[in-house]
């Protein structure tokens, strides 16, 4: 038996998380698209609700500070979370850009 040395070792695709989808069809069935304007809108509900709270907290409906504290922490840890996955993806597409073909 001889081994061909320019045909490599048969690995199958590793399944992504959540079964045995292929890197080309997401687990979930959405689109990348699909998926960053959905956690857009996740990000955007947060913001919404932070600034609601410093709303009530100032119109004196609440006083409850830790929580408007709290969800005014989570929404700005959110937002530069998205941030900082826009920076990486422009430094992709960046790096994209200058690839010689």
């Amino acid at each position: 038996m001889t081994i061909d040395p320019l045909q490599g070792p048969m690995i199958p695709p590793l399944p992504m998380a959540g079964g045995g989808a292929t890197p080309t069809q997401p687990a979930d069935g959405k689109s990348f698209s699909d998926f960053m304007i959905d956690r857009l809108n996740e990000v955007n509900k947060l913001q919404t609700e932070a600034d609601a709270g410093v709303q009530r907290l100032l119109t004196g409906e609440t006083d409850n500070v830790a929580e408007v504290f709290a969800t005014s922490n989570k929404a700005g840890i959110a937002f530069d979370m998205l941030m900082e996955v826009r920076n990486r993806l422009m430094d992709a597409y960046r790096e994209i850009q200058q690839m010689r073909v």
